[in-house]
């Protein structure tokens, strides 16, 4: 459901809409569909909110959201211009005999928004075509004639009115890549003025004003652990060896951005940084995101800090306080400089680096102990990350895999570690922000156990059991030398992760109580934890029930976000793999085949590329080999528009 949906069944205050659902809350007052009491607005058990399915003769179904409700049918006369996937408000019909129905009365958010269409020619016939969805359009522009411009521009679209917006550039210019991407996926680079004004606003150091009530850790020996190439920096670490206390120091965002500025609003819109290889879209304006909220080394910086102190027996958290801190980060690490510490390879050059040093081998040895510890609940899935290496021309220049080391196994232990004791602190019924993962479907697990059967590795599934049977597949996959490939199959058959209200703990990571708290620069779902939090230490109750009211619709819509800028992600990268392959047609390649439908073996399949541009998806038109079997392709097509691949496989 979308956070307005939501809003409208649990109830909610007219100034806690989102600008955006305003008109529609105008239209439904307009029609007398609310129930107000104790000045909470609630549709009348008359409506319903939900989103619309439209099947091919045009008809409209809605889903029941309740175990005793019906689903609806909504005739296409009654569908008042809604599209498939739309989210509308129905109007149930209760005159009507036979199966339960309901006509639409408002439409509360659009499937579409924008749409990126590209001119085409045959013949002497010009055409307009969505890039997405192949459909013709006749779009336009005031005062232009579109035919005008060269075959192979692109357009961004209004989806509701079919108006040209902009004109983004031409299909074989690769810079344009980036502009289809954000906009098919509502992400953005430019902050609107009234969010760079409050950016410029906030000073650039730390006022000794600020550390008022605040806890003085500057002189604590804290650092930073990350990419080379990172330039925001959430959080700094801190192991007290003598007291077994870990300290998990997170930039304290929430103190620079007040509820409803320009700057949260536009936060909120983007509800994470979007990561392209050659340039981040940042949450929060980057006056913020690399500077003042950064956890910088040399400067004091304000921060969230969760203090967990340990026994090291069981490796439980005794005690975990959560404060208002300052610290001064005394050195910033890159993950290629730790490895090579841990390895043996890096001596201390300096005091700083003795200090740090003294404290992080023995916490690197209880983070490998806390791991083994988390893997008897949860799982270890291994898959490797390609990363995409661009030249100036935004083309692609070369691939590089990936691989998790023990710098990035150490930072990772201790924010799970802050992350479980963050969601510790609520119980989880409705009344905080938790990071959820629920288990897979029994059909899913299924499926599985059916597609694996084809290629050799048996495993009875266990249904009642399906932790268990999820290890018992690793295991075998070991045993055949294929626990990647298997664990890849293993991730796509699960749910993904996702975030809630109430907490149903996380399947993957085999925790009870996770959250999001470590990374409020650039995600959204951490500045709400951090700020039920603080509101929870100060007893500020007002301000807790303020949040709480509003917490399902904030977690839906940062889940909907975060999907959006995978999208997004996604989506670039395979554009970017299919220009490669556009000039690389004819030529063949090593790949492994990843995927076979297995209820249909003539719909294809896919396989992943081994050399060229490694990782790069391909679609087989003709194969004879099997699930994961290394082939060499020949790359046969390449569609620009839709940034697919096809190949078929060479026969040797």
């Amino acid at each position: 459901m979308t956070p307005f949906a939501i809003q409208l069944t649990r109830g909610f205050l007219p100034n806690e809409l989102d600008e955006k659902d305003k008109p529609a809350f105008e239209e439904l007052s307009r029609l007398n569909a609310f129930d107000i009491e104790d000045g909470l607005y609630r549709l009348k058990s008359i409506y319903r909110a939900g989103e619309v399915y439209i099947n091919a003769e045009g008809k409209g179904y809605m889903s029941s959201l309740f175990k005793e409700q019906k689903d609806l049918l909504i005739e296409p006369n009654d569908l008042k211009d809604a599209k498939n996937g739309d989210f509308v408000v129905a109007k149930r019909v209760i005159a009507r005999r036979g199966r339960a129905s309901a006509k639409v009365v408002t439409i509360i958010k659009h499937a579409v928004l924008t749409s990126i269409y590209i001119l085409k020619k045959e013949g002497n016939l010009y055409k307009f075509v969505d890039i997405k969805t192949s459909l013709e359009s006749n779009i336009f522009q005031d005062g232009v004639d579109l035919k005008i411009y060269k075959v192979g521009t692109l357009f961004k679209v209004d989806a509701l009115t079919n108006k040209v917006t902009e004109v983004i550039g031409h299909i074989d210019d690769p810079k344009v890549d980036e502009k289809i991407s954000l906009y098919m996926y509502n992400r953005y680079d430019e902050f609107p003025d009234d969010a760079l004004e409050e950016a410029k606003s906030v000073p650039a150091r730390v006022k000794e004003s600020e550390l008022k009530g605040r806890v003085d850790l500057r002189d604590l020996p804290f650092c930073t652990i990350d990419p080379v190439t990172a330039k925001d920096f959430d959080d700094a670490i801190y192991f007290d060896v003598a007291k077994s206390t870990l300290y998990v120091a997170i930039a304290d965002v929430s103190h620079y951005i007040e509820y409803y500025s320009p700057i949260d609003k536009e936060a909120i819109k983007r509800g994470f940084t979007t990561y392209l290889p050659h340039k981040s879209f940042p949450m929060l304006p980057r006056a913020l995101s690399e500077n003042i909220c950064s956890l910088k080394p040399h400067v004091d910086r304000l921060s969230f800090v969760a203090k967990m102190k340990l026994n090291m027996d069981n490796l439980e958290v005794e005690e975990a306080e959560f404060f208002e801190a300052v610290i001064h980060s005394k050195r910033r690490f890159n993950y290629d400089e730790i490895d090579s510490f841990l390895a043996g390879k890096y001596e201390a050059k300096n005091e700083a680096e003795e200090q740090i040093f003294k404290w992080l081998t023995p916490l690197y040895a209880l983070t490998r102990r806390l791991k083994k510890l988390r893997l008897k609940s949860g799982f270890d899935f291994r898959s490797d990350e390609i990363k995409l290496i661009l030249n100036k021309e935004q083309l692609l220049k070369e691939t590089t895999i990936e691989t998790g080391t023990p710098s990035h196994s150490l930072i990772e232990e201790c924010m799970l570690q802050a992350n479980q004791a963050a969601a510790k602190r609520f119980d989880g019924d409705g009344d905080a922000i938790f990071r959820i993962h629920e288990p897979p479907k029994e059909s899913k697990i299924a499926q599985l156990v059916e597609e694996l059967s084809a290629i050799g590795i048996y495993v009875e599934a266990d249904y009642e059991d399906i932790e268990k049977t999820i290890r018992d597949i690793q295991k075998e996959a070991q045993k055949v030398g294929l626990e990647q490939e298997v664990d890849e199959l293993i991730i796509k058959s699960m749910k993904q992760a996702s975030y809630s209200s109430f907490n149903v703990g996380h399947f993957g990571l085999g925790f009870k109580f996770y959250s999001h708290f470590t990374s409020p620069i650039r995600r959204y779902s951490d500045l709400i934890l951090h700020r039920l939090i603080k509101a929870q230490l100060r007893g500020d109750s007002k301000e807790l029930e303020y949040l709480l009211r509003n917490i399902e619709p904030l977690s839906a819509r940062v889940s909907e976000l975060e999907r959006e800028a995978t999208k997004c992600e996604w989506d670039f990268r395979d554009r970017k793999f299919a220009r490669w392959a556009k000039e690389h047609i004819e030529q063949e390649f090593e790949a492994k085949i990843t995927e076979i439908d297995v209820e249909d073996a003539n719909k294809g399949a896919k396989a992943k590329l081994l050399n060229g541009a490694q990782g790069a998806t391909v679609n087989l038109r003709s194969y004879n080999s099997n699930l994961f079997d290394k082939i060499v392709v020949r790359i046969s097509e390449v569609d620009l528009e839709k940034a697919t691949i096809m190949a078929n496989e060479v026969k040797k």
